[in-house]
């Protein structure tokens, strides 16, 4: 008796203590990942790290000119044999080795590069929190308010106020983010000189300008939803993680259904795809691989001595997860108690 007690003891620390590695917790990591890949998009093209020149018509790449060597081939100076080997060696092949790259991660791991990486996915989540201080939702479009109180215990109440933090933040990112991509295609120290004295070119404020207002609108009103169905990098790592069954995934302990009765879906309000983490890898094609909702599972079960109903799975239990089907997890549903405001898919 004493030893089943001890037993039960350890496992409810054990699902207690938070995910990470080295001692930090994984969302911690995430954030760090996060603000080094935004700061190295903000500085790649200022160190020449990488960047497409209009002015040059070629490519800058960790300070050397990248160009397909075809400046010969017009002067008469190399053949057609040889133009056609310098497209292949310089233009076809590192794009298929970045390509391929991505892929291959995206095929293995899901979307890792947008819920880790993604500069774009870091101004999401940042507006998504500050919105929902301000109406106690991540999206205009949400139907319903989310809880005040976090899966860790914390309470995020909701006040009007925070309007006036969340349409400058919006404002600057769109500004920035326009900033940023026009570096990209012109010198850094012509771009940031121009608006520093105020010199902009009539092409350059014209982009700006343009820029600015899309890149507005799609971090006010379309965030999330740009990410799931507008982003083709997303899409193609979702395409190759749906293509491989072993893919690591979210996994739901589906016969431990009835321990979600005693939480208000704390999963499915802090996902940031505003997806139910609960359900069906087909219908899960967006998620990043953030594991917030792990987290949250974590946090309201910490209780529990079976531990969260959420994990990262991959190989034989990714592809039972895969194979799941909508039918089934329509039924598992149905069989246990209502569980908050819980959204299910079909």
């Amino acid at each position: 008796m004493i030893g089943v007690q001890a037993t039960e003891a350890i496992r409810a620390e054990l699902a207690r203590r938070p995910r990470g590695w080295l001692g930090i917790p994984v969302q911690r990591w995430r954030r760090i990942t996060q603000a080094g890949f935004f700061i190295l998009f903000i500085v790649a093209p200022i160190f020449d790290i990488f960047r497409l020149d209009l002015n040059l018509r070629h490519l800058i790449l960790f300070g050397f000119d990248w160009t397909l060597g075809l400046d010969g081939y017009a002067e008469g100076r190399i053949t057609t044999a040889e133009a056609t080997m310098n497209i292949v060696l310089r233009g076809f092949l590192p794009l298929v080795a970045v390509a391929g790259t991505i892929l291959f991660a995206g095929w293995k791991w899901g979307r890792l590069y947008c819920g880790w990486l993604c500069p774009h996915f870091s101004v999401v989540e940042t507006l998504n929190q500050t919105l929902r201080r301000a109406i106690g939702k991540q999206s205009l479009w949400d139907k319903k308010l989310q809880p005040e109180r976090n899966p860790d215990g914390s309470v995020t109440q909701r006040d009007a106020i925070w309007w006036f933090g969340v349409v400058p933040l919006t404002i600057g990112f769109a500004m920035l983010w326009a900033v940023v991509l026009l570096t990209y295609l012109l010198t850094p120290a012509e771009v940031y000189g121009n608006i520093f004295h105020g010199t902009l070119t009539r092409n350059q404020t014209i982009f700006l300008s343009a820029a600015s207002i899309v890149f507005f609108i799609e971090f006010m009103f379309a965030r999330h939803l740009f990410c799931r169905y507008g982003c083709a990098v997303g899409l193609f790592q979702s395409l190759a993680w749906m293509g491989n069954d072993k893919a690591m995934v979210i996994g739901f302990s589906r016969e431990r259904a009835r321990d979600c009765a005693s939480c208000n879906s704390a999963c499915d309000n802090v996902c940031p795809m505003r997806l139910n983490p609960r359900n069906v890898k087909r219908m899960m094609f967006a998620c990043v691989q953030c594991g917030q909702c792990v987290d949250a599972c974590d946090h309201t079960q910490a209780a529990n001595p079976d531990g969260a109903l959420l994990n990262w799975v991959h190989d034989l239990r990714a592809e039972s997860e895969a194979a799941f089907n909508a039918r089934a997890a329509r039924a598992a549903h149905a069989a246990r108690p209502a569980c908050g405001s819980t959204r299910v898919e079909a």
